[in-house]
C-alpha cells in the first residue's frame, strides 16, 4: 500500500504515512494498515522496535482526510469513526514493541493522537502538535482520547490547546514533556530516531514490555467515563458539517452553536 511503507531492517521495524502531497493526512484505509502493523509486530520476533513517521519533511500527519467526513450525517457515522480511531490507537497501545514517532511538520488531529499513544516522541524544530478542531472542523475528541491526551500533558494543557485551536511548537513540546527531544532538520530526526530504536533493541525485552503495559493500564483506568453523548452532540451537528465544508472550500466556518 504506497499511502502507507512499511519495512523492517535490523530489527526496526517502520511504518511511514506516505501521502506528502495531502500532508500526510490519514485515510481509513492508512488508518487500518496502522493497526495491522502494530499487530503484526506483536509477534514477531524480527521486530523489537517500531518507528513510526511521515514522508517528506513537512508533515507527520495533518488528521484525518477531511474528505472522509463528507457523509457523516448520524450518530452511528459518528460513533463508528471514534471506535474506527479508538482501535488503532488500542493496537498501538497493546503492541507490545516499543513504540517511537519521529515528528515533523504539522502533527495536528489523528496525527496527534498517533503521536500521543506512542511511547517515546522525538520531533524535528518544525514540529507544529495540536488539535484545532474548534477553529476547524467544530467536532470533539472521543473520551479516550481526552484521557490519554490528560495523562500525556495534563488537563490544564489539553484546555488551553482545544480552547485557543493553537498548536504546539517544537521547543514548548520538549518543555511540557510532549517530545524528549528537538533535532534540527528532518533529516537528523530521522537519523536520530533510528539510534534511538537501536538502543532501545539492545535493552531487555520483557524490562520494556511489562513498563510499557504497566503505563497502558493506568492510563486505562482514567478513561472508563461515558462520552459518546459528547460525540455525537458535535458530529451531528449544523456546525460540524459546517466546518467541513468551510474547510474544504478553505474559507472561515461561521459557527452557530447547533
Amino acid at each position: 500500500m504506497d499511502e502507507l511503507l512499511y519495512e523492517v531492517s535490523d530489527g526496526i521495524a517502520t511504518a511511514t504515512l506516505n501521502r506528502p502531497q495531502a500532508r500526510n493526512a490519514l485515510t481509513f484505509p492508512m488508518y487500518e494498515r496502522l493497526a495491522e502493523i502494530a499487530q503484526r509486530i506483536a509477534d514477531d520476533p524480527a521486530v523489537r522496535v517500531l518507528i513510526v513517521t511521515g514522508a517528506g519533511g513537512k508533515a507527520f500527519a495533518a488528521g484525518t482526510d477531511i474528505g472522509e467526513f463528507r457523509a457523516f450525517r448520524t450518530a452511528e457515522d459518528a460513533l463508528a469513526y471514534e471506535a474506527r480511531v479508538d482501535r488503532v490507537l488500542t493496537a498501538l497501545e497493546r503492541c507490545p514493541k516499543p513504540t517511537i514517532a519521529a515528528l515533523a511538520g504539522a502533527c495536528t488531529g489523528g496525527g496527534a493522537a498517533i503521536a500521543a499513544v506512542c511511547d517515546l516522541r522525538l520531533a524535528a524544530a518544525n514540529l507544529r502538535f495540536g488539535f484545532p478542531i474548534a477553529k476547524t472542523l467544530g467536532n470533539c475528541l472521543s473520551m479516550a482520547n481526552y484521557a490519554r491526551l490528560a495523562a500525556l500533558i495534563g488537563p490544564a494543557r489539553v484546555l488551553d490547546l482545544i480552547y485557543t485551536a493553537r498548536l504546539v511548537e517544537a521547543e514548548e513540546a520538549k518543555a511540557i514533556g510532549l517530545v524528549s527531544e528537538v533535532l534540527p532538520t528532518p533529516e537528523a530526526l530521522a537519523e536520530r530516531a533510528r539510534a534511538l530504536a537501536r538502543t532501545v533493541a539492545s535493552h531487555a525485552p520483557l524490562t520494556l514490555r511489562a513498563t510499557k503495559e504497566a503505563m497502558r493500564r493506568l492510563r486505562e483506568a482514567a478513561r472508563n467515563v461515558p462520552g459518546d453523548d459528547l460525540v455525537t452532540m458535535c458530529f451531528t451537528s449544523a456546525d460540524f458539517r459546517e466546518g467541513v465544508e468551510s474547510f474544504l472550500a478553505r474559507r472561515p466556518a461561521v459557527w452557530q452553536g447547533r
